[in-house]
């Protein structure tokens, strides 16, 4: 059964596990290709994780002239092709969650590829099998209806507004700090 990434957002305790787990990746370079935000900085320790979305029709890839970011059949977007990329940096810009990073010494982009290599056989990212909260989640198809069902019956409420992704349908999948149980979380 297909698997997607979702992230849970209230379960983010700013370990950045994620971000350690993300260099060890193969073919990664070292570089960390996902983020751990600080929400509001010196105010209080709310963190959120960011990683690629891997959009259904990748803004990303639609402006890359030549077509040096590639779309799996799995869905997952990776990364510029090195044989490929001019170093135009359409793509950095193109992007609506700025996710893609430039690497001027390679004159290279790069960004989340899903860990393709062990995704594909179905492994889930280094950052969902590290992750000690279970912000990240590599799940399947009924898991993801049944976390859908609980925030219908309330037991969950992730939003009033149901998450509209900037650039459409998006692979990724994603739980907004919210209300639970009738009560307002705190950060």
């Amino acid at each position: 059964m297909k698997k997607i990434l979702y992230i849970e957002m209230d379960n983010c305790i700013g370990c950045r596990s994620c971000l350690a787990a993300c260099t060890q990746c193969g073919g990664h370079d070292e570089r960390n290709r996902n983020y751990v935000y600080d929400v509001n900085p010196l105010v209080d320790r709310q963190t959120i994780p960011l990683m690629c979305l891997h959009c259904v029709n990748p803004a990303c890839a639609r402006s890359c002239p030549a077509q040096a970011i590639q779309v799996t059949e799995e869905g997952a977007v990776l990364s510029a092709l090195v044989e490929k990329c001019i170093g135009c940096q359409n793509c950095t810009i193109a992007c609506p969650y700025g996710i893609p990073k430039f690497d001027e010494e390679q004159n290279l982009m790069y960004k989340c590829d899903l860990c393709y290599d062990r995704t594909k056989d179905g492994i889930p990212p280094m950052c969902a099998s590290v992750c000690p909260t279970n912000t990240l989640q590599w799940i399947d198809e009924n898991e993801l209806a049944e976390k859908r069902e609980q925030h219908r019956l309330g037991k969950w409420l992730a939003s009033r507004q149901p998450f509209e992704p900037l650039e459409g349908e998006t692979r990724v999948q994603i739980s907004l700090p919210g209300i639970i149980q009738g009560k307002q979380k705190l950060f």
